[in-house]
């Protein structure tokens, strides 16, 4: 009978079967897998995994690999035609509700000029590390890592970046260590410009998400973002109409200052689905201002938010594959 490896024996109650191991001589080689870990875990189990490696007589030196199993990942972008439409609090709350209805959801802001996530997400001040020269993610309060522009320049500081620059700016947002996340929800500036581009070309979204409000004015922007993505041949997944119906605070009559329907008017010339309202709330404004996001609570204001989510889901089940 064959005698049982004493660094497989070290090794088990730190790591179980992640760990492969050899000994060579005095030395000890590991392969370590982390796939499905958060990458904040990477370093503590290497640490534990070294440190009872150490404890087996004999070993002097000891080398870890790490390794993982690529997560086939569906990104979703986030898109409007035009600024000021609330795209950025519509992709906080989008990711926020995928992730509890069971995906593991990452959030990039690729707002690369105007980054409001991590105020959003309640990780203002929160800086990313780099593992070998890649990005690993900011882990936030809602169960969502972030990746943004705003968390790697000083607060306040104007990006007057070029188009090249921009673009491998978002290429390290996305290709960062997202771990075990099997979605990407991607927050990107409004427009039609080269980030978009970038984002279509070199990293090629599942399908987009976009943002109007309901004036025409709105619409006709948000018209143009949708025929980007057409041309491009990625999907649209749906339109959502923000800013939808004012209700008074002190009567309760509902107003409609950008108008109403207009969003889903559009989505129907268009033959694209119509994924849902989200009211104009003074509550959803103060929450996504103090980086409490409505989908990560259980009040009213969550629940447009959880109707698209709903959508999405389904979406990606059925055709995000």
């Amino acid at each position: 009978m064959t005698d049982p490896n004493p660094l497989d024996t070290a090794l088990a109650p730190v790591a179980g079967t992640r760990a492969t191991a050899r000994i060579e001589g005095s030395r000890a080689s590991i392969i370590l897998d982390v796939s499905g870990l958060d990458p904040s875990e990477h370093d503590a189990l290497e640490a534990r995994v070294r440190a009872a490696a150490s404890s087996v007589p004999g070993i002097e030196t000891v080398r870890v690999a790490l390794t993982s199993q690529r997560t086939r990942r569906v990104a979703i972008a986030v898109a409007s035609g035009k600024g000021g439409v609330g795209k950025s609090t519509v992709s906080a709350n989008l990711a926020i509700a995928l992730a509890a209805r069971g995906r593991r959801v990452g959030l990039v802001d690729a707002d690369i000029y105007g980054p409001s996530q991590p105020k959003l997400m309640a990780v203002e001040g929160s800086k990313p590390t780099a593992r070998d020269k890649v990005l690993q993610p900011v882990a936030t309060p809602y169960g969502v890592p972030l990746l943004s522009m705003g968390q790697l320049v000083a607060p306040d500081q104007a990006i007057a970046w070029r188009g090249p620059m921009a673009a491998g700016a978002l290429g390290q947002l996305m290709d960062a260590n997202w771990g075990a996340t099997d979605t990407l929800v991607i927050d990107l500036p409004p427009g039609t410009g080269d980030v978009q581009l970038t984002m279509i070309q070199k990293h090629r979204p599942a399908g987009a998400v976009i943002v109007s409000t309901p004036q025409d004015l709105a619409l006709i922007d948000a018209r143009r973002a949708i025929d980007l993505f057409n041309k491009a041949g990625v999907p649209i997944i749906g339109l959502v109409e923000n800013m939808s119906g004012y209700a008074c605070p002190h009567c309760g009559e509902i107003s409609n200052p950008f108008g109403q329907g207009g969003a889903e008017a559009a989505a129907g010339e268009l033959g694209i689905a119509f994924l849902g309202r989200i009211p104009l709330d003074i509550a959803i404004r103060t929450a996504s201002d103090a980086g409490t996001p409505p989908a990560a609570g259980n009040g009213p204001e969550a629940a447009a938010f959880a109707t698209i989510a709903d959508a999405v889901a389904r979406w990606i089940q059925t055709e995000g594959r």
